[in-house]
């Protein structure tokens, strides 16, 4: 049978404390740092959402009104082609009319 070995921990000295001291505070000054970037960047992430949803709205107001001008537009087109239905015979018949009129006047004094 083996003597069993015995584990001797390392004796930690002062400057070897202070050095491990040093480093956790570094760790520490380092994950402080960079949570304050992370929140600068959320901060400007939120004002970046903001505004993209400003510019939604907005589009969203837009195609609203582009909408509701081409349901007017569609509206006087149907008017006008109904006008123009009523208005096309009228003027050929005035036309038609006044030709007759005229081969008349010419045919008399003939």
């Amino acid at each position: 049978m083996q003597p069993a070995v015995r584990y001797t921990s390392p004796v930690v000295t002062e400057t070897d404390t202070a050095r491990i001291i040093s480093l956790l505070q570094e760790i520490r000054d380092d994950q402080r740092l960079q949570l304050e970037r992370q929140a600068e960047a959320l901060t400007l992430q939120r004002e970046q959402f903001a505004l993209v949803q400003k510019s939604q709205e907005r589009a969203e107001k837009l195609q609203t009104r582009a909408e509701a001008m081409q349901d007017r537009s569609a509206q006087m087109i149907a008017r006008s082609r109904k006008a123009l239905a009523f208005v096309v015979p009228l003027v050929v018949l005035v036309v038609a009319v006044l030709a007759v009129y005229v081969v008349w006047i010419v045919l008399r004094h003939w």
